[in-house]
């Protein structure tokens, strides 16, 4: 899966059959550590976070609910602002969700927001502002409690050099050269609105924040800027990868654990009631 692996069969919005009718939708924001889980998707027979998030409603509400995610994280992939929705015909007040759920879901999940939004809203259906950071130990040798959080190099890493590849990535682009060859959706373009390196030693942190992501799209990007930081090509070289259209044009996919989704905001208030 991916930082926010998209898909053309996207169904809507429902409850299981025999469920109680639906009478309000709920948006949760949920933040995770995704070292103990197969990646946001249910899987039959896997440990995942959306398969968590059912089983907590489930337990509170007695309703045999299934959520629906923004972003489809991948294996190892972490969450500060991920975004799920559910109806619900239970009385619980929708601000009460939260509090209720992290009295049920391991310490390794937690719901930060609960609000009631309007029916018709569909997390991955509006249109979104989405932002990623990618985290690198730039360390002589590694440092054990980063470990599940960071892309350990121990190679000198030039900075701007690595900012300066990122002004290329800037903009409305056909990333298909920084997408997963399995990636199958009708078009590869998308626009990053910014994309920013931060330092704070031994860390660098790559902040990325755009329309939407490819399958893979950010962590290629990671592995891309890391190989211009390690000096293994240049700062230029990354248009060239951006107008190849080619995939094995551009670097490497960095590692999962490395990746963070910060958040997810709605800039035409599809999410707000009224």
């Amino acid at each position: 899966m991916t930082e926010n692996k998209e898909y053309t069969d996207t169904p809507g919005l429902q409850t299981t059959a025999g469920a109680a009718p639906a009478t309000r939708r709920i948006k949760l924001t949920v933040a995770y550590d995704g070292g103990n889980y197969c990646g946001w998707q249910r899987q039959p027979g896997r440990k995942t976070i959306e398969g968590m998030l059912d089983e907590a409603i489930r337990a509170l509400t007695g309703e045999m609910i299934e959520v629906t995610g923004a972003s489809r994280t991948d294996a190892g992939v972490h969450a500060a602002g991920n975004v799920a929705v559910f109806d619900t015909a239970s009385a619980i007040p929708a601000d009460r969700f939260a509090a209720a759920l992290n009295t049920v879901l391991p310490d390794d999940i937690a719901v930060q927001e609960s609000i009631q939004v309007p029916d018709r809203f569909h997390p991955r259906h509006c249109r979104t502002v989405k932002t990623y950071e990618y985290t690198i130990c730039n360390s002589e040798y590694r440092i054990p409690q980063l470990r599940q959080y960071s892309w350990h190099l121990p190679y000198k890493m030039n900075v701007e050099r690595m900012r300066a590849a990122a002004g290329y990535l800037i903009g409305t682009h056909d990333f298909r050269s920084f997408a997963s060859s399995r990636t199958t959706v009708p078009s590869t373009v998308r626009t990053v609105y910014s994309l920013d390196i931060f330092t704070d030693e031994p860390l660098i942190v790559i902040r990325v924040t755009g329309s939407g992501f490819l399958y893979n799209m950010v962590r290629i990007i990671a592995g891309t800027l890391a190989m211009v930081g390690c000096g293994r090509i240049p700062s230029a070289k990354v248009h060239e990868m951006l107008e190849a259209h080619d995939r094995t044009k551009a670097g490497m996919t960095a590692p999962p654990q490395g990746l963070t989704l910060v958040g997810i905001e709605y800039p035409d208030g599809d999410d707000i009631l009224g």
